[in-house]
């Protein structure tokens, strides 16, 4: 579904927010004096408004939700007609003087560093200096990218096959999802 009306509407009430209206990521971005707060996600099933530090919101109703198994600050909320956007609106607002207070106050996210690096990438590490070197510049988001991609595979040799296909990204300094 394309999801027009609900799109229309969702822009107007996060305009009325005072929020600055820019296209990032092929979508509708908003932000409160340059800091992202939140994005229009269209879905096959639904429109999603996403919060980027959703996490630090607070929702004693749970509308918010985590946007996959592996976010750890992005929250969004569903929507699936005019009606329930129309019906969210005092929260929508709510959760957006929530986000641009954190930014004001500049409250940041407590997110652990840790990564579990698997077995295999390790392995071609050591014998692959330039590999190493290369991912290690990488940004904190784009290594964490590449190692939960190359942890979810099931076999040792998938592991390794997938570290040998994105070797040249990695070198190059791309993420899994850069172009």
């Amino acid at each position: 579904m394309s999801w027009l009306e609900e799109t229309a509407l969702l822009r107007k009430i996060l305009l009325e927010c005072e929020l600055e209206e820019e296209i990032k990521w092929n979508k509708p971005c908003f932000a409160h004096q340059g800091r992202n707060i939140c994005i229009i996600q269209n879905m096959r099933d639904f429109l999603a408004l996403l919060f980027f530090k959703g996490v630090l919101l607070n929702d004693p109703e749970k509308l918010l939700e985590v946007q996959g198994p592996n976010s750890r600050s992005d929250y969004r909320m569903r929507f699936t007609s005019p009606r329930e956007v129309l019906a969210m609106t005092h929260w929508i607002k709510s959760f957006v003087e929530q986000s641009i207070e954190n930014e004001k106050a500049g409250r940041k996210l407590e997110l652990s560093t840790h990564l579990d690096y698997p077995r295999e990438l390790l392995e071609r590490f050591m014998s692959d200096p330039e590999l190493k070197g290369a991912f290690d510049r990488l940004t904190p988001g784009r290594q964490r990218g590449y190692i939960l991609y190359f942890s979810q595979a099931k076999q040792s040799t998938t592991r390794a096959r997938r570290i040998a296909k994105y070797r040249s990204r990695i070198i190059m300094g791309k993420g899994m999802q850069d172009r």
